[in-house]
């Protein structure tokens, strides 16, 4: 099944590796540290600006959440391959390539 990355909005009073932190444990059930982070995307026609961490899980177990239907690990050519959308895809493989980090990338 396609699938795509967790994601959210920092809310009030919450930093935004707090978000990070938050999001992942209501979207998979898996509590994790922040390990780098890795850059800024702007999807400039939505108005959107994502941010890229990665993370180590540290404990939970997955599961889903009322934002998951299906969670999971994957390596890299499993996750590619299960992305949708082709802008994910290419932040992610960034978020891989220490030589391009941190990273700034605009799509129109």
């Amino acid at each position: 099944m396609p699938s795509e990355l967790s994601g959210g909005l920092v809310e009030i009073n919450e930093t935004i590796k707090e978000t990070v932190i938050r999001e992942v444990k209501e979207e998979t059930g898996i509590d994790i540290d922040i390990v780098k982070f890795c850059g800024v995307s702007q999807e400039v026609e939505k108005g959107i600006c994502n941010m890229w961490w990665i993370g180590a899980p540290i404990s939970g177990e997955i599961q889903t959440g009322l934002e998951s239907l299906e969670v999971g690990f994957f390596d890299i050519d499993d996750a590619i391959r299960l992305i949708n959308n082709e802008d994910f895809k290419q932040e992610l493989l960034h978020c891989l390539n220490n030589k391009v980090e941190p990273f700034f990338i605009s799509f129109q």
